[in-house]
């Protein structure tokens, strides 16, 4: 007993011991403590005060943290750490001036990401940027600044995802020290005035994913260093004044698939290196100084799309297995030195749209192969020295727009056929050998805008039907007979010189003749003529009547069948089948409601089922409607993509309006997902089809037709599906034929929830109102139902708490099971881009000729469970691809 008694006196003087000693510390401890709280309020007035004297900031904002500083984590566009310490200052495009020297860095112990572009900050770069040792993301591109790039930027070791200086008035050369940056993922400092040699220090960037120093004044050779760079993904260096060769060392970036050198002096061949380069999708090394053959090896580059090696010295022959580029979309070679014969390989090509093969020495005749490239849309073939006849390449050709034979040896004569040349707007076959008549059909080509046929041997008579073309020039032929009347109101006189045998119109050529000779060999000639077919007619007339019961219903048949399978505009023979079909529009063949109208399904006697789009009498009596009606019918005339519903025809008929289209049989896209068994037949595959095939359908709008065309109502209600659940763009009567000369102001379209922020404010429409969206209708498709309240924390500076908290696969529709890992990939490649295509500022927005093409690309993320990608993230990532240029591609 008293042993535990002595055993706990000791513990007791112990801990009195231990307090004596330790209170001082505790005490130390405490003292610590209020300084480092002190400290750090003192921090955060100092960085209030330092952001207030930018005057990057509306005076309300400091009168609000006037009596609390540490409020400034409030501003827009500021993040805080637990501490209260800045750690993201974000302002762009905000309309900003001043310059970036009144912004004191010193202040800014904590900052991770400063992005201050697209604004109007002048001056230059301040030294002590490089004070910022804690920043990964460093965006100052498309503002005012002047002067050099400061070599303290070295200093800024943690620089990471971005470092962008690009459009701006950067000038001198490139400091070495941005060699230290060994972590930097992306470095673009394009359109400036930099000078100087490419330092060698810039192959110390590992990690770089992408470099654009593409339009200054760089000059000296491309560094052998270039090649240690093995995770570029994209290199531009065009538009500089680069001199000496293409380095071998190029062979070492085989991660390569964007590769810009155009627009300098780069000389020597082309090195056989680059054909390891297999992941290349786009090979620039047009406009410069380069000889020699063009090397066989580039057939190993089967991702390629793009290939432009023009004006250029290269000679030699176009190599065979120039047909191995399976994936070949445009194909330039034009104004070069090249000879040979076309190789018949070029057929293999067949996704091939471009294709400008002129101003060379190319001999031999044209491949009868070249008809096998049925997505061709311009073939330039012209300056060479071609021979023999035009071989019938074209009648696969359904796309050809713009072709060019001239300047050759070509002889024949012009090969037509009704169904050749239907979507051309351009010939050119002039100074040729080409013998023989103008066909007549030529005339009757809708599109035709431009027909040259000048300096060749055609003789016969002009067809009458040539006279509507708006540019043409049939002069130093061996035409005759009289010029058709109205040709003078269309062209001027230089436009047929050359034709001594002509007569009428014009002062340069003699009257016509009109001898009472040839008024009676007429008379000969048609009186039998005109007597023989009046008895026929006679005779027809009384044999249909014997007859018209028993072939009535073959002869509309047949009718039928070419009214819907061609254009036609006899209002009253489609009224009539299309009355009969629909029993005068009776209520039960109403599909549905549109804007302006009612949709009707009408199934005629051939067996073709059509859509029927009509205007109630009320619309079709109204301005508006009917503006909308006949926008529709323009804007449908004149594309034609797979994803982008077919007009068959239209009809006027005694105040009835209706459009033909060809029937979708699962209706909208906005239906499907609301009907639960659709819905669950709609499956991820399906879902990814009809979001890609609409990406693409709008890049054909935005960026392959002229002028450009806005749908401005696209939504789930106007995507139609056919029975395989392939979607179609439907429904432009609201769309708007984009003018570059004009403010493109309109009043507002759409449906309410799709409408872009801006349009709101702006009333003017561009292609980004349509990406916006489209992002809309993405998450539609993914989620099963409308975004609704998940588009507000995409459009705030700081996300909700549930926003930042959720997953990718929550937002997944539940009626499906989960994607599989492939399709995974693919579901989060496409909300990404979704989450891009929303953002509230129009030129972070991607174009959507950027979206198909990386759609088609066949990278994809790396194979992610669903369950682990928080929205937040996809949100982040939107920044990263701004970087990696999908937002201005």
């Amino acid at each position: 007993m008293a042993t535990i008694s002595l055993s706990i006196s000791i513990q007791i003087v112990a801990w009195a011991i231990w307090i004596l000693l330790c209170g001082k510390c505790l005490d130390n401890a405490l003292h610590q403590l209020v300084v480092a709280a002190s400290g750090s309020s003192t921090l955060q007035l100092k960085q209030a005060k330092a952001l207030q004297e930018t005057g990057w900031w509306p005076s309300t904002t400091h009168a609000q943290a006037s009596s609390n500083y540490s409020s400034a984590c409030h501003w827009d566009g500021i993040t805080c750490n637990a501490g209260g310490s800045i750690t993201t200052i974000d302002r762009f495009d905000q309309h900003l001036g001043g310059q970036l020297i009144k912004l004191n860095f010193s202040f800014f112990p904590n900052l991770v990401s400063l992005n201050l572009s697209w604004n109007s900050i002048t001056g230059r770069i301040p030294l002590e940027i490089g004070m910022l040792k804690n920043l990964v993301y460093l965006r100052l591109s498309s503002n005012m600044l002047v002067g050099p790039i400061p070599s303290t930027l070295g200093n800024l070791t943690n620089l990471k995802y971005f470092l962008s200086l690009s459009s701006n008035m950067l000038g001198g050369p490139i400091p070495s020290t941005l060699g230290h940056l060994t972590n930097l993922e992306y470095l673009s400092l394009y359109s400036n005035i930099l000078v100087g040699p490419i330092p060698a220090t810039l192959g110390h960037f590992t990690n770089l994913k992408y470099l654009d120093i593409g339009l200054n004044k760089i000059d000296g050779s491309i560094p052998s260093e270039i090649g240690m760079l093995k995770n570029l993904t994209t290199l531009f260096l065009d538009s500089n004044m680069l001199v000496g060769p293409i380095p071998s060392t190029l062979g070492h970036l085989t991660n390569l698939r964007s590769l810009y050198l155009r627009q300098n002096q780069i000389n020597g061949f082309i090195p056989s290196e680059i054909g390891i380069l297999e992941n290349l999708t786009s090979l620039y090394l047009d406009s410069n100084m380069l000889i020699g053959p063009i090397p066989s090896t580039l057939g190993h580059l089967t991702n390629l799309e793009f290939l432009n090696l023009s004006q250029n010295k290269i000679n030699g022959s176009i190599p065979s297995e120039i047909g191995m580029l399976k994936n070949l979309t445009n194909l330039y070679l034009y104004s070069n030195k090249l000879v040979g014969p076309i190789p018949s390989t070029i057929g293999y090509l067949t996704n091939l749209q471009f294709l400008y093969l002129h101003q060379n020495q190319i001999n031999g005749s044209i491949p009868p192969e070249i008809g096998m490239l049925k997505n061709l849309t311009s073939l330039y073939l012209d300056s060479n020295m071609l021979v023999g006849p035009i071989p019938f390449i074209w009648d696969n050709l359904t796309d050809l727009q713009y072709l060019d034979l001239s300047v050759n040896s070509l002889t024949g004569s012009i090969p037509y056929r009704e169904v050749n040349l239907y979507w051309v707007k351009y010939v050119n076959l002039s100074h040729n050998s080409i013998i023989g008549e103008i066909p007549v059909a030529l005339g009757s080509v809708a599109r035709l805008s431009s027909l040259d046929l000048s300096y060749n041997n055609l003789t016969g008579h002009i067809p009458p039907s040539l006279i509507y073309i708006k540019r043409i020039d049939l002069s130093h032929n061996s035409l005759k007979g009289q010029i058709p009347d109205g040709f003078n109101r269309h062209h001027k006189s230089h436009t047929l010189t050359g034709n001594w045998h002509l007569c009428g119109q014009f002062k340069i050529f003699p009257p016509c003749p009109k001898s009472k000779k040839s008024i009676v060999t007429k008379i000969e000639i048609f009186a039998p003529i005109t007597s023989f077919l009046g008895f026929l007619v006679i005779r027809g007339i009384i044999l249909s009547r014997c007859v018209f019961k028993k072939n009535q219903f073959e002869l509309r048949e047949s009718k039928n069948g070419n009214i819907f399978s061609i254009w036609n505009y006899d209002g009253h023979i489609a009224y009539e089948y299309i009355i009969e079909a629909t029993e005068d529009f009776d209520i039960r063949y109403c599909i549905g409601t549109g804007g302006y109208g009612s949709v009707y399904k009408a199934e005629l006697p051939s067996g073709n089922v059509v859509a029927l789009k009509k205007l109630h009498q009320r619309e079709a009596e109204n301005p508006v409607f009917y503006r909308s009606f006949i926008n529709e019918v323009r804007v449908l005339t004149d594309i034609r993509h797979r994803n982008i519903v077919k007009l068959h025809g239209f009809c006027v008929h005694k105040g009835c309006r209706f459009l033909i289209y060809e029937y979708m049989e699962r209706g909208s896209l906005f239906w499907v997902l609301r009907n639960v068994d659709e819905a669950m037949e709609l499956d991820w595959s399906k879902r990814v089809n009809i979001i890609k095939g609409t990406a693409h359908a709008l890049s054909y709008m935005h960026h392959e037709c002229i002028p450009a065309i806005v749908h401005r109502d696209i939504s789930s209600n106007n995507i139609l599906l056919n029975s395989e659940f392939r979607g179609f763009i439907s429904d432009f009567g609201t769309a708007k034929l984009l003018d570059p000369d004009s403010s493109n102001q309109t009043l507002v379209a759409g449906t309410y929830g799709y409408i872009a922020p801006e349009f709101a404010y702006t009333m003017i429409v561009t292609e980004k109102c349509d990406v916006y969206s489209f992002g809309v209708v993405v998450l539609e498709v993914l989620m099963g139902r409308h975004p609704g309240e998940l588009l507000s924390p995409l459009s705030s500076s700081s996300s909700s708490s549930s926003f930042q908290n959720m997953m990718l696969n929550e937002i997944l529709d539940r009626r499906l099971p989960p994607p599989n890992r492939l399709i995974g990939q693919d579901i989060l490649l496409i909300a990404t881009i979704a989450f891009a295509c929303l953002h509230t500022q129009p030129k972070s927005r991607p174009t959507m000729k950027c979206v198909s093409q990386e759609f088609l690309s066949r990278k994809k993320p790396n194979v992610i469970p669903l369950t682990t990608v928080p929205l937040l993230q996809l949100r982040k990532q939107v920044a990263y691809m701004e970087g990696s240029g999908f937002a201005y591609c």
